[in-house]
């Protein structure tokens, strides 16, 4: 990706009612205001000082992208436990791919209600 801060700042505004705010000091963006499905580290965080995305991920999903790709697909410090993966920016992950994951990840925090417009905008769209 070119731009990942504004690759991933327009995928994620493109899902029904979500916000970016600063958490932690870095990108962040929630559902409703209120719970967050995506973090951004441009500059790394840690000792992961490589720019990466943390996502909340569908049960499984997580192990199952990691296993598959493991230079790609990481378990992040304090939310890993909970499910979520991270993205490596720096390895050439394409930008679809990274879109897929948000909305996955959209996906498990958003309410039915909300899933349901975004179903609703894809058959359109």
């Amino acid at each position: 990706m070119i731009d990942p801060v504004n690759t991933i700042r327009q995928v994620c505004l493109g899902l029904p009612e979500v916000s970016e705010r600063l958490s932690h000091g870095t990108p962040t963006w929630f559902v409703r205001d209120k719970k967050c499905f995506a973090q951004l580290w441009p500059d790394g965080h840690h000792r992961n000082d490589f720019p990466h995305l943390w996502c909340a991920a569908p049960p499984g999903s997580a192990a199952e992208l990691i296993a598959a790709d493991p230079d790609v697909y990481f378990r992040p410090p304090y939310v890993g436990h909970r499910g979520w993966v991270g993205v490596r920016l720096d390895t050439g992950v394409q930008a679809d791919e990274v879109a897929e994951v948000i909305e996955d990840s959209y996906r498990v925090v958003a309410p039915k209600t909300l899933v349901a417009r975004l179903d609703a905008a894809v058959t359109q769209g």
